[in-house]
């Protein structure tokens, strides 16, 4: 056939609309479309699941499982929310489980550093850049996993409450309620940084 793609033939165009095409062939089946979603949509989920559980690894294991997780119900997968959202959903509720099952909390070494900027390359700025760092993931630390969740979304990510309600299965003033309370406790608890 003139036109037609072959099984393997990745779509041309990275849109929604071939999200869900994709997910239509990978629910029959088709483990190329599944593979071409998994491309398209880790690295988001990556960086979401490290910022919400603070290592690589442990975020690359949730990831994974979501996936292995989604391939598995792509059958009973009925399309109400886009392919992405419905990944995040899955990916969020992984690392809230991981988040509540996990006290005490992991070494903050184990989170890695964040490269200071080029201007800050003196030895005080470079201890003071660690410093805050360090104390955000402490104050991180001291959030709830809902609450954790929905300042990562909506600050880090820049989610909307809408996303976020829908990813999370609150209400959108439930958010904004959790986000709020979690905002005033990062501001307590880094008041020295201010």
């Amino acid at each position: 056939m003139a036109g037609a793609r072959t099984p393997t033939a990745p779509p041309d165009v990275g849109g929604a609309s071939d999200d869900v095409l994709l997910t239509v062939r990978a629910a029959e089946g088709d483990e190329d479309a599944f593979a071409v979603l998994v491309q398209r949509h880790a690295p988001a989920l990556i960086r979401l699941a490290t910022r919400l559980l603070g290592t690589p690894a442990e975020a690359e294991d949730a990831v994974q499982d979501a996936f292995l997780s989604a391939w598995r119900r792509l059958p009973e997968f009925q399309g109400r929310a886009a392919f992405g959202t419905w990944m995040y959903r899955i990916v969020t509720n992984r690392c809230l489980n991981v988040l509540r099952s996990r006290r005490p909390v992991a070494p903050l070494e184990a989170a890695g550093e964040v490269p200071a900027a080029e201007h800050t390359t003196s030895p005080e700025r470079l201890a003071e850049s660690r410093d805050a760092v360090r104390e955000l993931r402490e104050a991180l630390d001291l959030l709830s996993a809902e609450q954790r969740t929905c300042w990562v979304l909506r600050e880090l990510d820049g989610r909307s409450y809408a996303f976020i309600a829908e990813v999370v299965g609150l209400s959108q003033e439930a958010v904004r309620a959790r986000v709020f309370r979690a905002r005033r406790c990062l501001t307590r608890a880094l008041g020295a940084w201010r």
